[in-house]
Parts: C-alpha cells; sequence; structure tokens
C-alpha cells in the first residue's frame, strides 16, 4: 500500500471518533490533524492548506439540525474557497447532506460509516484535489507562456514595410473563421505567422494543435488526424482521438501541407468539407470545429492538378488539388524572404545576438558595424533561421568580445567577400540571389539535391530559380 502525501484535517466533537478516523486513515494519507473544537477550524487553515477537511455538521448535544456545520462550513469556503469538504451526517439526514453540497462541500459521509466507505471516500476526494490542483497549475503555466507569447508578434521581429503590411493583413483575418494559406521559404516563420493568428482569434483560449504533414507516413495519416479506436489495426492497444478531434474549438495547423500525395489530400479534403471525421475502426462520424491554417514552402499553384490528377509544372511526385486549394485559402499569406526585407536583417542580428548572449553567459559580445553591413550583402537562403542559428554559432564558439562576419557565416565568406568587392557596382537582391544559387551549385559540384537542401529551398523552387537566372 501506498501512502499518499495527502494533508487531511478531521473536525469532530467525539473524540472516539476521531481516534477511529486516524486509525484507519493513517495507513493512507501522510499528515492527519484531528480537531475537537470547530472555533479552532481558521487557526488550523491559517498555518497551512488541507487536501481534505472532514467537517461534522453538528457539535451541541443533542442537535441534529446541522446548522452550526453549515455556519463553518461557509467560513472554510470564505477562507479558502479551493478547499476540498467532506460533511459528516447522521443517518438519514439527506435534505442537511444536499444544502452542504450547495454550500460548497464535495461529497459526505453518514454515520456511523464503514471502514471501507471512509477509506474509498477520502481517497477519491483526495484523488479529485490533486487532479484540480494539477489543472490549476497548468493553467497558470499556460497564461504565463501566453503572457511571455502574446506581444503583439512574438519572436517575429520586423522594421521592413512589407512585414507591417503582413501584420495588418494578420489584423484583418484573425478575428474571422476564414481558413488561412501561408506561403513562404523555408525559415521564414510560417508557424510564427500561424500562432499569431490563433492568439488574435476568437480561438485563443482554444487548443492549437500542429500537424507536420511532411513527417507522417502514409499508413499513419488516417489514425493521427482522424484517430481510431482499439483493435483498429496491430498496435491500436486504446480508442485514442486524432488531432481533428483535439483541436476541436481551436486551430489545426497543417503544415507542410505540399507534401500531402492525392489520396490523402482527397480524405483531406472529405474532413474539411464534411466538418467530420470518423475514427479507424468506427463507423461513427464525429462533429469537429476547427479553423484551418495550413502552410508550405512549395509554389503550390503551379502544382494543381487537372482532372486526370496531373499537373504541368508539377515534378512526377508533387500535385495538388485545386478543390483542396479552394478549401484552405480562403486568404492567402505570402511571407517575404528575409533577402527581400533588408532593412530587418541587423534588427534580427542585434535580437539574436542579445538573446543568444544572456543564454550562454557571453554579455560582452558585440557586433560591429562592419560585420553588420557585410551581413547585409550576403542573401539568406535560409532566411530567419538560418540567420537564428548563424548568431546562436557564433555566439558558442566566440572566443573574442566582438564577432566578425567569419565567426558567423565560416562556410560562406567567399560569397560575402564576392559581394563586398563589388561595392562601387549597383547591386539588387536577384543579383545576390543568382550568385548566392551558383555558388551553392558549384559547391556540391551539380547535385541539386544538395544545393536545394543548402540554400534552403525546395527542389522545384531551385529548379524555377535556375530557370529564371539561366544558370
Amino acid at each position: 500500500m501506498t501512502k499518499s502525501n495527502g494533508r487531511i484535517l478531521i473536525i469532530d466533537d467525539d473524540q472516539a471518533v476521531l481516534y477511529t478516523a486516524k486509525l484507519i486513515l493513517k495507513p493512507h494519507f501522510a499528515e492527519i490533524i484531528t480537531e475537537s473544537s470547530p472555533s479552532q477550524i481558521i487557526s488550523h487553515l491559517k498555518k497551512g492548506t488541507f487536501d481534505i477537511i472532514l467537517l461534522d455538521m453538528n457539535f451541541a448535544h443533542g442537535v441534529t439540525h446541522g446548522q452550526e456545520g453549515l455556519r463553518w462550513l461557509r467560513e472554510i469556503m470564505k477562507h479558502d474557497s479551493e478547499a476540498h469538504v467532506i460533511v459528516n451526517t447522521a443517518y438519514g439526514d439527506i435534505d442537511l447532506a444536499v444544502t452542504a453540497m450547495k454550500e460548497g462541500a464535495v461529497d459526505f459521509l453518514v454515520k456511523p460509516w464503514e471502514k471501507e466507505k471512509l477509506t474509498a471516500t477520502m481517497l477519491s476526494v483526495y484523488q479529485l484535489s490533486q487532479s484540480k490542483k494539477e489543472v490549476t497549475r497548468l493553467r497558470h503555466r499556460e497564461n504565463t507562456l501566453s503572457k511571455d507569447l502574446d506581444s503583439p508578434y512574438a519572436e517575429i521581429i520586423s522594421d521592413s514595410p512589407a512585414m507591417k503590411k503582413l501584420f495588418s493583413t494578420i489584423d484583418k483575418v484573425a478575428i474571422t473563421h476564414a481558413n488561412v494559406l501561408i506561403l513562404g521559404e523555408n525559415g521564414t516563420g510560417k508557424e510564427l505567422i500561424a500562432r499569431a493568428i490563433h492568439r488574435k482569434s476568437q480561438r485563443a483560449g482554444e487548443p492549437f494543435i500542429k500537424v507536420d504533414l511532411g513527417a507522417i507516413a502514409e499508413t499513419l495519416f488516417e489514425s493521427e488526424l482522424f484517430g481510431h479506436m482499439k483493435g483498429a489495426f496491430t498496435d491500436a492497444r486504446d480508442d485514442r482521438a486524432g488531432r481533428f478531434e483535439a483541436a476541436s474549438g481551436g486551430t489545426l495547423f497543417l503544415d507542410e501541407i505540399g507534401n500531402l500525395s492525392l489520396p490523402l489530400q482527397a480524405k483531406l479534403l472529405t474532413a474539411i468539407q464534411s466538418r467530420e471525421i470518423t475514427r479507424l475502426g468506427s463507423n461513427q462520424s464525429v462533429p469537429v470545429d476547427v479553423r484551418i491554417i495550413s502552410a508550405t514552402n512549395l509554389p503550390i499553384h503551379e502544382l494543381i492538378a487537372d482532372s486526370e490528377g496531373i499537373s504541368a509544372h508539377a515534378s512526377k511526385q508533387k500535385s495538388f488539388r485545386q478543390d483542396l486549394l479552394y478549401r484552405i485559402n480562403t486568404v492567402e499569406i505570402r511571407i517575404p524572404p528575409l533577402r527581400e526585407r533588408p532593412e530587418d536583417i541587423q534588427v534580427l542580428a542585434h535580437h539574436y545576438l542579445s538573446v543568444y548572449k544572456k543564454k550562454y553567459q557571453k554579455p560582452k559580445l558585440n557586433l560591429s558595424d562592419k560585420t553588420l553591413n557585410m551581413l547585409n550583402k550576403y542573401a539568406w537562403p535560409g532566411n530567419v533561421r538560418e540567420l537564428q542559428h548563424a548568431l546562436e554559432r557564433a555566439v558558442i564558439l566566440s572566443e573574442s568580445s566582438r564577432l566578425s562576419v567569419s565567426d558567423i557565416l565560416p562556410e560562406k565568406q567567399g560569397v560575402v567577400k564576392a559581394f563586398s568587392t563589388q561595392e562601387a557596382e549597383p547591386l539588387n537582391m536577384e543579383a545576390i540571389e543568382k550568385i548566392t544559387i551558383r555558388n551553392a551549385i558549384k559547391k556540391h559540384q551539380g547535385n541539386l539535391s544538395n544545393a536545394a537542401d543548402e540554400l534552403g529551398l525546395g527542389r522545384s523552387t531551385l529548379y524555377r530559380k535556375i530557370s529564371k537566372y539561366g544558370l
């Protein structure tokens, strides 16, 4: 038998009752305090909280109406509205028990009680008290995290006109229930934008559930999104809700939606259209109320499949249903890559330097104006994520008080120097992008998959840019 850490207060004017209750409950609870005088109740409460208070309803000899017990119950609840009080009532006095529960008691016992009944009731209420404490703790933690996140656009650091326009769009769309499609290259912050929309919506108090569709195996797709019943397949040992059910009332964020195969797109479309799902192994449909926010780094409009499922622009592996696209992009938001908002490079560099100086306890680190200017000349194909990781690595490895370009971009110094030698010539972001792509292809000896990975681009995006620049 495992003894809990529970702290119990028992109030009864009968010493025999106090002795018996303590004897029965001692094996189950760590601390049991008994009190024969109800006038001492508040004194006990001021010394600490109790997981359970067992309160008798009559203290004067021969009195059975329970009014004194009700008065002390009200005093307890006034002092601690979260107190878990069990009341002791005489046999047949159910009306008094009902009145006590209306005043805040969580359960009642009828005297004389049996040992098993007392133990079972006390353990049950103890579990209830622990569950409520855990819910309260989690709620406080969630509120604290929300305050940290709910700065206007937490972690979306920007001074650029392009992003300010995007923030305005978020404000307009967030207050609606419209489905949103977020387009942007890898590392631009699509999930941050999705979370910002959720936090500003009427669903902010409900779940935000993310699903990385690019990481789910086709065989697990239905189980992950729609759930399953026990025995639906070999490893289905219990009933389990899917992501749609978990997000009901809130927001479902479908990341990397462009990676879904056509058969899975059809299943997803059915769920979105009908606003209901059916768990694997069940014939019962379950209604769901979710707002869909989707994201992809692929040129999804170029992947639209025709009636035979073939896209003129898509690779053999990728195509996308037009009817599904219509469902998910009531409003479409495009996040500009970092090279299209160079104003943000220095702002972000200072921000991440500040974060990682504190994290790694290197308060004297700084960036020179020369280094910042050089960073502005780099195209940042991996976008904000690349800049963030580059700053973190530089702070970790730094041995001086000032970070140089070689600290931040050790493998790409040649690219940055190539830009810096052309300062007298007019440069634009397309010229920088062209040079960066050419260097990446050269570095990987023509292996476009590896070049695309380093650049943080999808292969189809890289093919399009190679064609654009005639590389």
